[in-house]
């Protein structure tokens, strides 16, 4: 009898415990997943942030209508290599010494260091596709997966193609289909974990190659924006006139622009960047989808980040490799449950060094000690919420943009600056920084500038982008001074 009784007390104990549990494991939401996604030299010309009205981008805009995008988004290097190292591992290019794409960024960033190792540690399946890192240069141990891009060799330039471009600046329309393309693969990995079954939250980064050059996609985009319709960015030909000399020789004038302004093909290079967004969007979409689609819907952050930004001929310059505004300003969308409400716009300054503790915050993960940005948790509650941080861009050493919402200030090695307020002159083509009233406005921005400027790191994988557009215009130069002097 005794032994019955007990048998029975200590079922009913278990069943007790057993419900005590599942109304505990009930009441804890599971740790929310991740989706991460990168676009390669998207600058701001994306529909919701109305810098150029000839973009399409239909699903960049519907995923900023699903959460909170921000206007003044920052990236913390207007370069591949640092900026992606930099957001990737809390560490400002001014702490690592990584400021250019020639230089390794593994051996200044520790395993222990990277974002993707905190969600491994916290029990997450981290897989990723595409370029995450520079030249999808992943480290093995720092990811639970990473799909290994094949194809791309049915990549075949169109009939209708003069050539590949003009000089440096690569652009065709492709005689391929969709599926032919690198990023369509990557995507479809995606697509493919979104639709399995998890027993672990995921971290999922899917990294587009484009709109990054060569702009080449199936010719369908190209004609998505005839060419007799394209309209030229806002431009001044005397827009380097107030630039100090370090700003100029960023800019490179005598280089790509000259180039493109002597082949009469200014319209032709717009048109293929458009079209490689176009292209770049509706992958966007198929990801955006498939997640709507997914039983994870409800469950999961979405972070979208463009790498930098990219000139068209603005400021004279061409590519990303300065700090105005073109190439420093991209697009930064931010969807997460029970955190942000749909329609949502931000003004505040934000640069990416706020994505990591960002997800850490979100995912409740603790932000490790060396990460230098602050999460923008607040921000993606309330976008109109008060903020007295300013965005930081840096490009090699002790070169440094700060935006503020009226402002940017831009302070070069040299002791050179440029200034510009935003609610004038949205186009940065007067300079102010020599103005004796605005001495304050540079003091005070100044206060955001990284105290530490490391040394930068040598160059152990070969040349840079940015390096090869000096050495052609170099060799333009060169070839201009022969024929002057045999004149």
């Amino acid at each position: 009898m005794k032994r019955r009784e007990f048998l029975i007390r200590s079922l009913a104990l278990w069943t007790g415990a057993r419900a005590a549990l599942a109304r505990a494991a009930a009441a804890t939401p599971a740790r929310p997943n991740v989706l991460f996604i990168a676009a390669d030299d998207l600058n701001h010309w994306v529909g919701h942030l109305g810098r150029n009205p000839q973009t399409k981008t239909p699903n960049i805009d519907r995923l900023a209508k699903m959460g909170v995008t921000f206007t003044r988004a920052n990236c913390a290097a207007p370069v591949c290599n640092p900026s992606r190292a930099a957001l990737m591992s809390g560490l400002r290019p001014s702490t690592t010494g990584i400021y250019d794409n020639g230089q390794d960024w593994k051996p200044a960033i520790p395993k222990e260091q990277t974002l993707t190792t905190q969600f491994l540690k916290a029990g997450y399946d981290v897989f990723g596709a595409g370029k995450i890192y520079h030249s999808n240069d992943h480290r093995p141990g720092e990811w639970t997966e990473y799909f290994e891009e094949r194809g791309g060799g049915n990549l075949r330039r169109h009939p209708s193609a003069k050539d590949d471009g003009v000089g440096g600046i690569k652009f065709y329309p492709l005689d391929s289909r969709d599926e032919d393309m690198p990023d369509y693969k990557s995507v479809s990995y995606g697509i493919e974990k979104l639709s399995q079954k998890h027993d672990k939250p995921f971290f999922l980064a899917v990294g587009l190659h484009k709109p990054h050059m060569p702009f080449a996609v199936p010719k369908k985009y190209f004609d998505m924006f005839p060419l007799e319709t394209i309209r030229l960015p806002p431009h001044r030909e005397d827009d380097l006139d107030d630039v100090p000399a370090a700003g100029v020789k960023m800019a490179k004038p005598d280089g790509d622009h000259a180039a493109i302004l002597k082949s009469d093909r200014w319209k032709d290079a717009v048109q293929a960047y458009l079209a490689t967004i176009a292209f770049c969007d509706a992958q966007v979409g198929r990801l955006i989808d498939a997640l709507q689609k997914s039983a994870y819907r409800d469950n999961t952050i979405i972070c979208f980040w463009g790498d930098h930004g990219w000139h068209l001929g603005e400021k004279l310059h061409w590519r990303k490799f300065a700090l105005w505004e073109e190439a420093a300003r991209t697009v930064f969308i931010w969807s997460a449950p029970s955190v942000t409400k749909p329609d949502g716009v931000c003004e505040r300054p934000v640069d990416f060094m706020s994505i990591y503790p960002t997800l850490c915050d979100l995912a409740g993960l603790p932000t490790p000690s060396h990460v230098e940005g602050m999460s923008i948790r607040s921000l993606l509650e309330d976008p109109k919420a008060k903020s007295d941080r300013a965005a930081v861009t840096t490009f090699h050493k002790d070169n440094h943009s700060i935006r503020s919402e009226t402002w940017r200030y831009i302070r070069y090695a040299d002791g050179g600056e440029e200034l510009y307020n935003h609610d004038t002159d949205p186009y940065e083509w007067t300079n102010l920084a020599k103005d004796p009233q605005y001495a304050s406005v540079k003091a005070n921005l100044a206060r955001f500038a990284p105290k530490i400027n490391a040394p930068e790191l040598p160059r152990t994988l070969g040349q840079g982008e940015n390096e090869q557009a000096g050495v052609a215009q170099k060799q333009r130069a060169t070839k201009k001074a022969k024929k002057k002097a045999g004149q």
